[in-house]
């Protein structure tokens, strides 16, 4: 059977999982604040961690290490961040980092980017990694989204020009694997 982490889950319980939050709210298995490492977990004990609108609050490279010692080899990491254009990151005063496209290559053994020797850690690859959009009342994020995440070139080529300023994105989901 899968063991799953949901970090800095809030009142986002999921069943089946370990959920973990700082706050000791109804439902929270684990009480730990993940800045305090290491997390209170055994090396390669997880075959799945999600960190949901987390990481942006943290200094996110040593939770990174830190979550990437706790996952099994095959293991999948499933990260929502907000984009670098997303008004969130200027509403919400605890945001400490903002996110782009290109931002968890760094952590990818032989990425384009080439920076992975610099963390002592690194994944095995990016399964996915897409841009998202605010939808509601603006319709027209559902074409936008579809163009954007098109292509790797064509989110790289988004968010290198006036487009991302036009139709500001909303979060980065990316999924790493160990």
């Amino acid at each position: 059977m899968m063991k799953r982490l949901n970090i800095g889950c809030g009142t986002d319980i999921k069943e089946g999982w370990i959920n973990l939050d700082s706050a000791a709210i109804k439902g929270v298995d684990v009480v730990h604040d993940i800045e305090k490492l290491p997390l209170p977990f055994k090396r390669g004990e997880f075959d799945e961690v999600l960190c949901r609108n987390i990481l942006e609050h943290v200094d996110y490279i040593p939770v990174l290490k830190d979550i990437h010692r706790i996952m099994k080899n095959g293991g999948r990491l499933i990260i929502t961040a907000p984009h670098f254009t997303s008004k969130h990151n200027f509403i919400d005063p605890t945001h400490k980092k903002m996110f782009s496209i290109s931002t968890f290559d760094f952590f990818v053994e032989g990425s384009k980017i080439r920076r992975d020797y610099y963390f002592g850690f690194s994944f095995g690859a990016i399964e996915y990694s897409k841009i998202t959009f605010q939808k509601g009342m603006f319709l027209y994020n559902h074409v936008v989204e579809k163009i954007v995440n098109s292509s790797r070139g064509m989110m790289q080529f988004y968010e290198s020009t006036l487009l991302s300023r036009l139709f500001p994105a909303q979060d980065i989901e990316a999924c790493l694997v160990k």
